[in-house]
């Protein structure tokens, strides 16, 4: 008995380090247009959030700045991945996203091309982050969902659009994967 305990505890840790490297070799295309992935965060704390310009939320841009800013020095990164199924709140182009975040928010973490993140063309970040095999599975319910992971890659916590970026909630989370070794 104990050796199949064993053996699915294996097979459970295999798929967990899997999930954690397929997320970082998602592909994807950066607010400039550029092919990229998440591997250039592997061992950092990451926060992804689908943001949009023209939302009740969109102040949370400076919260997520700010936040960058603080612990960016520890191995912080949030990255930022326009969406517009949302009340339509993102309709401009990448570099009208990029010039609003900028001008507006002095934003200078990472964005990304506009995405979906629910139904038939939700992006793979998404399906790892909120589909049926996440930890935090379920449809994205607005601008501004924030995804924690931890430093090996695993989804540590999701949170609604309501939780603000300098939160008592989310700053414990991220100072608890900040301290992760």
């Amino acid at each position: 008995m104990k050796i199949k305990q064993l053996i699915a505890s294996l097979i459970a840790m295999t798929a967990i380090v899997a999930s954690a490297e397929s997320l970082y070799d998602t592909k994807l295309t950066d607010i400039d247009g550029k092919p990229t992935t998440l591997a250039a965060y592997k061992g950092k704390a990451v926060l992804i959030v689908n943001v949009a310009s023209h939302c009740g939320y969109t102040k949370q841009y400076t919260g997520l700045e700010a936040t960058f800013q603080k612990y960016k020095s520890q191995g912080f990164v949030v990255l930022g991945f326009p969406c517009n199924q949302f009340g339509a709140q993102e309709p401009g182009t990448n570099e009208d996203i990029k010039q609003f975040c900028s001008s507006n928010y002095s934003v200078t973490f990472p964005l990304f091309d506009k995405i979906e993140v629910n139904g038939a063309n939700r992006h793979a970040l998404y399906v790892a982050l909120a589909g049926k095999d996440s930890p935090f599975p379920g449809d994205i319910k607005w601008n501004f969902n924030k995804f924690l992971l931890g430093k090996d890659g695993k989804i540590i916590k999701r949170f609604d659009s309501k939780v603000a970026p300098g939160s008592e909630e989310l700053t414990k989370a991220i100072e608890s994967a900040l301290a992760e070794k």
